[in-house]
């Protein structure tokens, strides 16, 4: 395959600020032309393909595999990143009145960038044939703060035009106001390993000093604290768990916590954000205080709570392993694993506690701890005999998140290969597809015996159909 067009530096800081980019593919147009005319005839002789549209329409896998949309995910994703079996074809038909503004992401507590979704028009889209719209910097809000704080943009594009899209950036199909079709396929990515080093062509090692072009904040005030955090994360600079200095930092006085922490409860969502950041640098001074607000009623609370204990990295570590072991609200347990996962390899002292909350008795923290060995656990095997043993858990988002945490391990999660054979005919799609990859990746000789019949025995013919079926 041709090189990586990796994305710049002014291209990273514009994803991390509004949430997406886009990105065109060198290829030739009569492509586009093929597989919007294949998509026509699929849609009117068979109905949306669903999770099949690549076997159906092979010819999509090329804009896939095109130096521009491979470097663009690699630049976001790292190297080794995963197309999860979620996809699908939306159709916009003509007269629509389009959607209502939404995020797919919003029950994720996490700024950090670990899934994103990939939009790719097989025509022109100009506006009045109703492309998907987004709200740019509205990823890093909960509530609709984020649709109404910013202006929407509609993703207007030539056939070909493909955009890389924040998972929880708010977007919606657009009224269509031609007597044309409109189609958009749209893709799941994932990171598998957590960011060492930058991925994208870094040339600069931070944030503009003048962010006012970038920022959504023209007043480069507390928000530029939460761009450069996501920015510092992709570059690697919080692997090893260092506390980066921050507007609080450790040596603030006692009120000065106090103060940003009654903060966290007042004003808009945005000035409880600057809040939550501006906590995460004063360390240990703030990390037991915030612990404590994982157990408060207010969702919106806790959410902030997450995220400056997931800035904050290293220091937040035991705070949140008492409470993932104390917590006496099931929340409370629940949220503590999804931050310990967020933080990611600074939080490996708490394997073990996770591994023991796999036998939770709640469904959602059951959930939550899988999902979090799959971002600590990625450097060594130890997480790897519990999620086996998680993949027979009753419940299907527990089974689903063991399957893609061992995506994450790969050759560290050997131990699970029986497991992940028994799997791979669950009842969930998802947890199929997930241990078919993790397979792969595991890549030794008996994971490959154990998922080539699998693959073998799932092959589709792009050219039977209805009408010609052999």
């Amino acid at each position: 395959m041709a090189d990586l067009q990796l994305l710049t530096d002014d291209q990273m800081r514009q994803f991390i600020v509004n949430g997406y980019v886009l990105v065109r593919p060198g290829l030739d147009a009569s492509l586009h032309e093929s597989v919007f005319a294949e998509t026509e005839a699929v849609f009117e002789k068979e109905g949306n393909p669903g999770n099949n549209l690549v076997p159906r329409i092979p010819a999509v896998q090329q804009v896939l595999d095109s130096p521009e949309v491979r470097g663009g995910l690699t630049s976001i994703l790292g190297e080794g990143y995963y197309t999860q079996p979620h996809r699908h074809c939306h159709f916009n038909p003509p007269g629509s009145q389009g959607q209502h503004l939404h995020q797919d992401g919003s029950s994720r507590w996490s700024h950090r960038t670990r899934r994103i979704l990939l939009f790719y028009y097989p025509q022109d889209t100009p506006e009045e044939l109703g492309p998907t719209a987004v709200v740019p910097g509205s990823h890093f809000y909960a509530t609709r703060e984020g649709v109404d704080s910013f202006p929407e943009l509609p993703l207007c594009g030539q056939a070909g035009t493909v955009a890389i899209v924040h998972y929880d950036l708010f977007h919606r199909a657009t009224p269509n106001r031609t007597d044309r079709n409109r189609y958009m396929m749209k893709f799941l990515f994932a990171r598998t390993a957590e960011p060492r080093s930058p991925s994208w062509k870094n040339d600069g090692p931070g944030w503009p000093a003048d962010g006012s072009a970038l920022d959504l904040d023209p007043s480069g005030g507390p928000d530029r604290r939460m761009y450069e955090h996501v920015w510092d994360w992709h570059r690697g600079r919080t692997a090893n768990g260092a506390a980066e200095d921050g507007p609080a930092g450790a040596a603030d006085s006692t009120e000065r916590v106090a103060g940003l922490l009654a903060g966290m409860e007042d004003g808009c969502e945005g000035a409880r954000l600057r809040a939550a950041y501006a906590l995460s640098g004063a360390g240990s001074a703030a990390a037991p205080g915030l612990a404590r607000l994982l157990h408060a009623d207010s969702q919106e609370l806790r959410r902030n709570a997450c995220h400056a204990l997931s800035a904050m990295g290293e220091a937040a570590v035991g705070p949140l392993i008492e409470a993932l072991q104390g917590g006496a609200a099931e929340h409370e347990r629940a949220e503590a694993a999804e931050t310990l996962g967020d933080i990611g390899l600074a939080a490996q002292p708490a394997v073990p506690a996770l591994t023991a909350r796999l036998r939770d008795e709640s469904d959602q923290v059951r959930a939550q701890a899988a999902e979090a060995l799959g971002t600590i656990g990625q450097t060594d095997s130890a997480a790897g005999p519990a999620l086996a043993e998680a993949l027979g858990d009753e419940s299907g988002s527990v089974r689903r998140n063991a399957a893609f945490a061992l995506v994450q391990l790969g050759p560290h999660g050997e131990a699970a290969v029986p497991a992940l054979g028994d799997v791979l005919h669950d009842e969930d799609r998802y947890v199929r597809g997930d241990a078919a990859q993790a397979l792969l990746r595991i890549g030794t000789p008996r994971a490959l015996e154990t998922v080539l019949p699998f693959l073998e025995t799932s092959r589709w013919c792009p050219l039977t159909t209805k009408e010609s079926t052999y």
